[in-house]
C-alpha cells in the first residue's frame, strides 16, 4: 500500500500513446468531475452507458465488451481503462466474464463502492456480490480514508482480491467532483505507471 497527496494540479504528465476508456459510476460523472476533465483534456473516450440511473451489470458488461471489439487498435495496441466508482465493479465483473480481456492493458480503478453494505440503494443490488478474481491485467485501487460509500479496509480487501496496487488517499470523500481534484495529475501519473 501506498499513501500519496491527490489534490494538486501543478503536475504535468506525458501524453499517453494508448486508447483510455473512462468507465462513470452510477448517474454517470458530471462535467466539474476528474473524467470529465480527461476527456477534454486528453481526449479520451468515456463508454456511454444506456441506462445511468438504474444500472444493470450485464447491461453494463455487454457494452463495455461491444466497445472493446469495436475498436480494431486495440488488436495491437490494447487500451487502459479508467474507472470511478461503480465503473470499478463494472471492471472487475467484465474481466471474470469476457473473452476480450487481452484488449486492456490496465485499469486504474478509483473509489470503488462496497455494493454488499447494507445501506446500499437498490438501483444497485444486482451488482451483488463483489466479483473478485484477480484481474488478467495490471491494476491500481485509490481509495480515500473517508470515502462514505466504501471503508477503506473494504477497498484495500477488494484490491487484494483483484491483485491490484492499493493506494491511500487522504480525506478526500468519493473522488469525485465534490473532491476538489481537478484535472487530477497525479490520477494521470498512476495510469502513465500502468502505460508503462
Amino acid at each position: 500500500m501506498s499513501q500519496h497527496p491527490l489534490a494538486t494540479n501543478d503536475l504535468e504528465v506525458p501524453a499517453l500513446d494508448r486508447l483510455v476508456f473512462l468507465l462513470p459510476g452510477w448517474l454517470n460523472s458530471d462535467p466539474d468531475h476528474w473524467q470529465s476533465e480527461w476527456q477534454r483534456r486528453h481526449g479520451d473516450t468515456r463508454v456511454e452507458q444506456n441506462d445511468w440511473e438504474w444500472p444493470r451489470r450485464g447491461d453494463w458488461m455487454a457494452r463495455l465488451d461491444e466497445v472493446l471489439q469495436q475498436e480494431a487498435r486495440l488488436n495491437e495496441r490494447p487500451a487502459l481503462l479508467v474507472a470511478h466508482s461503480l465503473g470499478c465493479q463494472l471492471v472487475a465483473a467484465w474481466a471474470d466474464h469476457s473473452a476480450h480481456t487481452r484488449r486492456v492493458a490496465g485499469a486504474l480503478l478509483v473509489a470503488p463502492p462496497d455494493t454488499e453494505r447494507e445501506d446500499t440503494p437498490p438501483q444497485l443490488h444486482n451488482w451483488r456480490p463483489i466479483r473478485r478474481p484477480r484481474l488478467p491485467f495490471p491494476s491500481i485501487v485509490v481509495a480515500s480514508s473517508d470515502d462514505p460509500f466504501c471503508r477503506p479496509e473494504r477497498a484495500a480487501g477488494m484490491a487484494a482480491d483483484w491483485g491490484a496496487e492499493f493506494v491511500l488517499a487522504g480525506a478526500l470523500g468519493h473522488l469525485n467532483a465534490a473532491s476538489g481534484l481537478g484535472a487530477w495529475p497525479e490520477g494521470r501519473a498512476m495510469l502513465r505507471r500502468l502505460a508503462d
